[in-house]
């Protein structure tokens, strides 16, 4: 049974895991993640953690700690406070290697969904690797989440061709642009206000290009340097996160 309240945990150091499900008070966690939970992090029994279900967050006690299978005990719920802004990423598909460094980061950055596009200038062949690669950066946030200690993995979409988002603040990073992104980001912003930020390609947007984000989205600089792709995409956010955190 869980305790009729919800307490804030004051460890900061205590690990978070995420589970695929928790059923009558329990969760576990199989296979590579749970070789890795006890072989590297020497998870034992009787140790507490919290777990997550992608929906809410809980302190639970490992009951079982074995080579292919951890399994947990749920104490009791912990509150969790909602983000201060819901951020959609838009980030044209690069080098993998980079782009994999920009899920990483933009998942530590609280980032809600994160959106593959294959610009013009993109190379040929990423949007069709990328769905193979998609089992791999599933990997990459979850890591990335449970290391900032989220209570909710960000989605990543299948890549798309359009700059097409629902969100009522959209920006798009432009070499060309001369307005500083913290400039024209809104007078009064409220928590849990949704935001769209478009990063280019290596090799930045297109005259074609720019004519289909104008209409609809902001431009905005972060300074006179050529930044890479996922310099622009971290910096970014961080000055988002920031201006709502006021």
């Amino acid at each position: 049974m869980f305790r009729a309240y919800c307490r804030l945990t004051y460890s900061m150091a205590r690990r978070r895991f995420f589970v695929d499900a928790i059923q009558s008070g329990r969760a576990e966690i199989a296979g590579a993640e749970a070789h890795h939970l006890t072989r590297v992090l020497r998870v034992e029994p009787g140790q507490l953690f919290e777990i997550s279900d992608n929906g809410r967050v809980y302190l639970a006690e490992v009951k079982k700690a074995r080579k292919e299978l951890v399994s947990f005990i749920v104490r009791e719920p912990i509150a969790v406070s909602d983000p201060a802004v819901r951020t959609t990423l838009l980030a044209s598909l690069i080098r993998f290697e980079r782009f994999e460094l920009i899920l990483e980061k933009a998942t530590e950055l609280g980032v809600e969904r994160i959106i593959p596009v294959r610009a013009e200038r993109s190379e040929k062949g990423l949007e069709q690797a990328a769905l193979k690669r998609m089992p791999r950066w599933q990997r990459i946030v979850r890591e990335a989440s449970e290391q900032s200690r989220r209570a909710r993995l960000p989605e990543i979409s299948a890549p798309v061709t359009t700059f097409e988002v629902d969100v009522p603040y959209r920006y798009v990073l432009d070499e060309a642009a001369s307005a500083p992104l913290l400039s024209i980001l809104p007078a009064e912003r409220r928590a849990g206000d949704q935001v769209a930020l478009l990063i280019g390609p290596e090799g930045g947007w297109t005259d074609r290009e720019r004519e289909q984000f104008t209409a609809v989205w902001r431009s905005a600089s972060l300074g006179p340097q050529i930044l890479r792709a996922e310099t622009a995409a971290i910096a970014a956010l961080a000055v988002i996160n920031a201006a709502w955190s006021k």
